[in-house]
């Protein structure tokens, strides 16, 4: 049967401000347009590191491919968590080592210490785009009087937001540093933003959650977030739903607040 063309046109999500008292979003790919950046940082650090390893141990390794790896491995996840699962799709096993490690050993914390270099590199180079809707957004949240922070897994986060001008938009800023710090489990464990709200003052359940990652939504789902918004930058809204979300939007500009 052909499609009805004389239907109504399918009502805007409503983000309803009465329900909540603060809203929680991530930052790459939410808040800032810096998924590329990130991808090939992590493309230049692993190739460096698998070229090495294959000398070492006279195999073969496939490079990391950054339209595909970059999303199922390491998106969203803590960054040692990232490394220990794309290694592991390439059947290498490492050590997890210590912080202290030399940046040559084979262990995941002595490759997540190359990782910083490489992404401030390609910082420098690339800078930051933002999601305009989004900025757009978060200022009419914060005249409504909503308490607002950024709950993000990047270790950089803080580089990021300040070469963006967007440090002040924040009322609390919980990156992947802060996150390590407290002893917390990161993303797609419900910690971050349980501790959010938590240091926000108001219970999970009067928060919203802003994420375009699996992890991020499956963290915001498992913290009992009152409303957890996918946003689907890579045209997959079945994977966001599967995940957890409760609406799901291409663009923050098609939310309806009331």
């Amino acid at each position: 049967m052909p499609p009805d063309e004389t239907a109504a046109p399918l009502a805007p999500p409503v983000l309803r401000l009465a329900d909540f008292d603060a809203m929680l979003f991530d930052l790459d790919g939410v808040v800032t347009h810096t998924p590329h950046v990130h991808a090939a940082a992590w493309k230049d650090m692993f190739d460096d590191f698998l070229r090495e390893y294959a000398d070492r141990h006279g195999v073969v390794v496939e490079p990391f491919d950054p339209e595909v790896d970059y999303f199922i491995h390491v998106d969203g996840l803590e960054r040692n968590e990232g490394i220990r699962s794309f290694l592991t799709s390439r059947g290498i096993h490492i050590p997890y080592g210590t912080p202290r490690d030399p940046a040559g050993a084979e262990t995941i914390c002595a490759v997540g210490s190359r990782k910083n270099g490489y992404f401030k590199r390609h910082l420098a180079h690339h800078g930051v785009e933002v999601f305009e809707s989004t900025l757009d957004l978060i200022r009419r949240l914060r005249a409504a009087g909503q308490k607002i922070a950024v709950v993000s897994a990047s270790r950089s986060s803080d580089a990021i937001m300040r070469k963006a001008g967007v440090l002040r938009m924040f009322d609390l800023r919980l990156g992947g540093v802060e996150i390590k710090a407290m002893g917390l489990d990161g993303k797609p464990a419900p910690d971050p933003f349980v501790k959010a709200a938590e240091l926000l003052g108001v219970p999970p359940r009067r928060t919203a959650v802003f994420e375009d990652s699996i992890a991020g939504v499956q963290s915001g789902r498992a913290a009992e977030a009152g409303l957890v918004i996918g946003i689907d930058r890579r045209n997959d809204p079945d994977a966001l739903r599967r995940a957890g979300a409760d609406v799901i939007v291409t663009d923050l500009a098609e939310l309806r607040v009331e």
